[in-house]
């Protein structure tokens, strides 16, 4: 056996240092195992994220985990948030190890604080929490940004003595070292030497550490281009943050030794300090939340008493037995709630149960909507007993086998879909019930997929956009892609790393850096409950959002026994709500909605025509295409089109297969008689994981426990499991009578299509709220898209293709009213108006103190008693510019250019004082005031032409309501076979498309070689798209893209993530297109309009746009004939859209273009 190193590391930041540390923790353990070290340290900068993963994996490979942190330490008052004086550093470095339990919960209370209360660009503590927490705890000096270095460096070498002294008194003078690093830097070796000095006068002992960043020294560069990811700079820029060598890798004993001749004793220090760091962690002893209970009962016995009682409610109601439950379906549900109950009091989960159904029923009290189940807890009848779910298990076929399996304890996962708008109420009524302090939200880290890693390393490179951008779209656009991967599957990206240039380089780092973990953040869904202050077990973490959440990820508190709720907020259920509340404001009706039909044929004929914009999970391109192929009947073909509609089933023959089978092209043929029940529903294809539970369990006489560990050993796909699962079902089946060869068949099956299968109580949760909305939508619309407008209302791109739709459902948008509009989107008859809260600039506060007015005191009767009323404190001249040019106050019926133009003077006679920023109104008008009121007018001009209208409509709100400058030109775009933005991101991956849509913004920027380039957004009907227009391109057509006029773009598509970009290739004006393919302008007229006076306005017009079309009047004559007049060709004109808008302007829409 190889003796132990004489050296260990003690100051090693591992890639949760994030962006400044790049070594991986099963590497550093390789490497530490491969230099024969017994142990090792994690010291991460103000945290402990990688904490419980080090220790268990190093346990794992039998070395010793020693836990630490790197503090930063104020140089005062931790929570002062102000430049240090004299211009020093705001903190200090100060590295501790854990050396016993106390010491543990001390640094995560440290590390917790400095967070909590010491946040000042970095974690700080201070000399007062030190004292109170430094129990258990060893500490270093640290590096040269550690106080006592810092002193010597600035020449204050009485200051760094005081210091030392200071630290080695508060942490009992036999747990403080003087930290000497091998880092060759001069400043080190100066202070090596000063610390040395020290040392002795003092008597406080040397550690030797390497300040360990990366773990070869050949990782320097790509720990370089970490910190430049980091600090958003170029590795090009001199002024950036880097190290000075590449010196701060995991250096061999001989190494470290040879750097740090003289300082022997430094080096042997470092096994000692590690003999006396003796903490282990506990993992897996649950620590359940306290569940208040009478003293005379139990969790079990309130469980039972608890599920009986709701199993009675489920089947009758609030009264009496129906005839339709009979004592056969009675015992069927009574035996399985008994089972059901009997394993989740042995594995000891009923507090689990009596706690999530507990904040479950909180909500409902409050009104806030609780999805009908998510995964597999809907297959579990107790669920349904609690209410924690709404889906009746033994109705839907669904195992309670999937969802907790009595041969395997873990704990139960209960994910619950809430409200959007509710779920932080649902959090703070568990926080408060549990304690603030014993309750808290988990992290999540991101960490760089392959194209992530290929995009951040060439922005840091100063490598050219659209090259970074080409090379990242060679990485295959699959879930899980590794770089290595895409080498080997791409020849043109393997053809790039094999050749020198920057592309090499670009490939080599990214690969070094890929998967290293990028950033934190808030889990999605992640809530722990504690029995006493979470501190206590692990330490805590302050979100963007001021969130209190844990260092640790789910899987890891689950390892430490604490227990994790899923609290997810899903929009879909305030759609529904929201939705419900204008129904019956509107109709009268209160709506049900777990009580509505689920054998609605106006449901089904919308769902089977694709009509699903809205519709939960059945809104995407493909999903319509396949919705039309089915062509669902009943809520089973919902099931199993959530369950469907996946990338295994997808890339696979189980999509034709089940619709062929459905619609009776084919026969259907079951691989064996006895399997018809289990597979009628899915037409013969194994579509669910319950279905193969189910085989195993009828064919091969395995138990559903059983047969859930099958289920799982198929996603798994281990060999060797496989292998004794596979022996396991073939004699099983043999002995209920199947042949061999058969048996071995029917695996090969189950393992086949097993593998794509779905969670059945997952897709029949979500089915049912897939159903509720298409059943709103169809019975409903307007509410509905009324509310799904509300919900989307801040994401701009939702809000456009919700509007398309409504267009297309023949719903009108009505612009914002300060007289009808609430702040959200409301009815109005048979459309929908904008909410106020839409407009751009416009504060919620100052439209609902409007709204506030105009209920207490009535409508307003035009724009100068509106200023009168309205408090000026909360409404400017910017807001009133803005509800006039959307159309807000069109109700006076006067022009919006002349309301726009008079508003200087209506805010003079309102009187108001106009402030630039501010309007201060006055609560009435003098008589003066009065009088001028009354004969007050507003400048006599026209109204802006339609293009200006619709520009200035759109910078109000966002959005085009009233028009689109697209739809004038609907024939040139129904001809030329352009492809709507929203279907973008289904086309296959550089396809070559055509769309048509205007600029919505335009940043210009410069290649490398100074180049002029542009990204754009492009906006259509139903969307927007970014688009990169090349410097060549760009040249040519770059004073088209300044102007309003609609486009059309030809250029490639790349698709992935499920979204789009356009590189451009050509782009031209769609008037240019009219002007070349129209060949005649016809405009209708009635016979009594035509005068001398329109005849002379119309040949101005025409003079000021000559051209090659043709000019022809269509008039209608008494009696109902039209009479075409052709005029002289000296009248041909140029179609243009200003021609059109002049002549619309005299004549109404009647310009028709041939």
């Amino acid at each position: 056996m190889a003796e132990h190193s004489p050296f260990l590391h003690l100051h090693v930041h591992t890639e949760y240092s994030l962006l400044d540390g790049a070594i991986r923790i099963d590497q550093l353990l390789d490497k530490s195992r491969g230099l024969n070290m017994e142990a090792v340290a994690i010291t991460d900068h103000g945290n402990m994220f990688g904490a419980v993963q080090f220790y268990d994996h190093a346990i794992k490979a039998g070395i010793k985990p020693i836990i630490g942190c790197e503090l930063y330490v104020a140089p005062g008052d931790r929570r002062e948030r102000s430049p240090s004086p004299g211009g020093g550093p705001n903190a200090y470095h100060l590295v501790l190890l854990v050396m016993n339990e106390e010491g543990y919960r001390n640094l995560s209370q440290l590390v917790t604080l400095g967070h909590l209360e010491g946040f000042y660009y970095h974690p700080r503590v201070d000399l007062e929490l030190l004292k109170e927490h430094n129990s258990g705890l060893m500490a270093f000096s640290a590096c040269l940004k550690g106080s006592i270095p810092f002193f010597i460096r600035t020449g204050r070498i009485e200051t760094a003595r005081e210091r030392a002294l200071e630290l080695a008194s508060l942490f009992d003078n036999d747990r403080f070292y003087l930290e000497v690093q091998a880092n060759y830097l001069p400043e080190q070796i100066k202070v090596n030497k000063t610390l040395k000095e020290l040392s002795k006068d003092l008597s406080i002992p040397l550690v030797a550490t390497n300040d360990c960043h990366y773990l070869e020294q050949s990782d320097a560069e790509a720990h370089d281009v970490l910190l430049c990811i980091q600090t958003g700079k170029t590795a090009d820029d001199e002024k950036r943050l880097k190290f000075s060598n590449n010196e701060f890798y995991f250096k061999s004993p001989d190494e470290m030794a040879l750097a740090l001749q003289g300082f022997e004793d430094a080096l042997e220090n470092t096994t000692h300090v590690a003999r006396l760091c003796q903490y282990e962690m506990e993992f897996g002893n649950y620590k359940y939340p306290v569940f208040q209970v009478p003293e005379n009962r139990s969790l079990n016995e309130i469980l039972v008493d608890e599920s009986k009682t709701g199993l009675k409610k489920r089947l009758f109601g609030n009264g009496e037995r129906p005839e339709a439950v009979s004592d056969e379906m009675m015992q069927e549900y009574q035996e399985r709630l008994d089972y059901e109950l009997d394993v989740i009091q042995e594995m000891g989960f009923a507090g689990y149960f009596l706690i999530v159904a507990d904040f479950i029923e909180y909500a409902r009290r409050c009104d806030i909507p609780v999805g009908p189940g998510r995964g597999s807890a809907a297959g579990s009848l107790v669920a349904y007993c609690l209410n924690i779910t709404d889906m009746d298990p033994i109705k839907y076929g669904l195992l309670f086998e999937r969802f907790l399996n009595p041969q395997r304890i873990s704990m139960p996962d209960i994910d619950i879909d809430f409200c959007i708008n509710g779920r932080d109420e649902v959090i703070r009524y568990v926080s408060e019930k549990y304690g603030r302090d014993n309750v808290g939200q988990i992290i999540t880290f991101g960490t760089m997929k392959a194209r992530g890693a290929i995009r951040d390393v060439g922005r840091s490179l100063n490598i050219p956009l659209g090259e970074v951008d080409r090379i990242a779209k060679l990485v295959p656009e699959r879930l899980g892609v590794t770089l290595e991967s895409a080498l080997q599957e791409e020849p043109d990206l393997k053809q790039l790393e094999e050749k020198e240039g920057p592309a090499k380089k670009l490939l080599r780092i990214s690969r070094s850096i890929e998967g290293l973990t990028r950033h934190a953040s808030t889990h999605a869904s992640g809530v722990v409950i504690s029995d006493r202050p979470l501190v206590e077990y692990l330490p805590l973490f302050k979100g963007s959002r001021e969130e209190i959440m844990t260092q640790y990820t789910m899987g890891q508190i689950e390892k430490l026994g604490l227990i994790k709720f899923d609290f997810l907020g899903l929009k879909t259920l305030t759609v529904i709500k929201h939705a419900l509340k204008l129904i019956e404001e509107t109709t009268g009706e209160r709506i049900r909605i777990k009580r509505i039909p689920l054998d609605d044929e106006a449901t089904y004929q919308l769902v089977s025509q694709g009509k699903t914009t809205g519709v939960f999970q059945l809104e995407s391109s493909g999903m319509k295409d396949l919705l039309k192929r089915m062509r669902p009947e009943v809520f089973g073909d919902m099931v199993a089109l959530v369950a469907l509609y996946r990338p295994g089933p997808l890339g696979s023959n189980m999509i034709d297969e089940f619709i062929t089978g459905k619609h009776g092209k084919v026969k259907i043929r079951y691989p064996l008689p006895q399997l018809e029940s289990i597979l009628k529903e899915t037409y013969g294809v194994i579509l669910y994981q319950e279905q193969v539970m189910k085989i195993a369990q009828v064919l091969a006489k395995y138990t559903l426990a059983e047969a859930d560990e099958l289920r799982k050993a198929i996603g798994k796909k281990k060999p060797e499991v496989m292998a004794k699962h596979r022996a396991r079902f073939v004699e099983g089946a043999i002995e209920n009578g199947v042949v061999k060869k058969k048996a071995e068949k029917l695996f090969m099956l189950i393992e086949k299509f097993g593998g794509y299968g779905f969670n059945k109580s997952h897709s029949a949760a979500y089915a049912m709220i897939a159903y509720q909305t298409a059943f709103l939508k169809a019975h409903y619309p307007v509410q509905f898209m009324a509310a799904l407008l509300t919900q989307d209302m801040g994401n701009q791109d939702k809000t456009i293709k919700n509007i398309s739709e409504c267009r297309e459902m023949r719903i009108e948008i009505l612009p914002p009213d300060i007289n009808e509009s609430q702040t959200e989107f409301s009815v109005v008859g048979g459309g929908i108006r904008f909410g106020l809260a839409a407009v751009k600039n416009v504060g919620l506060k100052a439209m609902e103190s409007l709204i506030e007015e105009r209920e207490k005191n009535g409508p307003f009767r035009d724009l100068l008693e509106f200023c009168q009323r309205i408090e000026g404190s909360k409404i400017n001249r910017r807001v009133l510019e803005g509800l006039i040019e959307c159309g807000a106050l069109d109700f006076t019926g006067i022009y919006r250019s002349r309301l726009f133009a008079g508003l200087d003077d209506a805010l003079r006679i309102s009187g108001v004082n106009q402030d630039p920023n501010q309007l201060n109104m006055f609560g009435s008008l003098d008589s003066a005031n009065g009088d001028a009121w009354g004969l007050f007018e507003f400048p006599d001009i026209d109204e802006w032409d339609e293009n200006d209208k619709l520009r200035r409509e759109k910078e109000a709100l966002g959005f085009y309501i009233t028009g689109h400058p697209l739809a004038k030109f609907t024939n040139e775009i129904q001809k030329l076979g352009t492809c709507a933005v929203q279907d973008l991101p289904g086309l296959k991956d550089r396809s070559q498309v055509k769309i048509a849509g205007v600029v919505e913004s335009l940043k210009i920027k410069r290649t490398k070689r100074g180049d002029k380039m542009a990204n754009i957004n492009v906006e259509d009907l139903s969307g927007s798209v970014m688009m990169v227009i090349f410097p060549d391109l760009f040249n040519r057509i770059a004073p088209v893209l300044k102007g309003d006029d609609p486009l059309l773009i030809t250029g490639t598509v790349e698709t992935g993530d499920n979204s789009a970009k356009i590189l451009a290739q050509d782009i031209v004006t769609l008037d240019s297109i009219r002007q070349e393919t129209i060949k005649a302008i016809e405009l209708a007229l009635d016979h009594e309009s035509v005068s001398r006076h329109l005849l002379e306005d119309l040949q101005d017009i025409v003079f000021r746009y000559p051209g090659g079309s043709a000019l022809y009047f269509k008039v209608a004559m008494p009696g109902g004939k039209n009479v075409i007049i052709s005029t002289h060709n000296r009248f041909n004109v140029l179609p243009s859209h200003e021609l059109i808008s002049e002549i619309e302007a005299k004549i109404g829409k009647n310009v028709h273009l041939l």
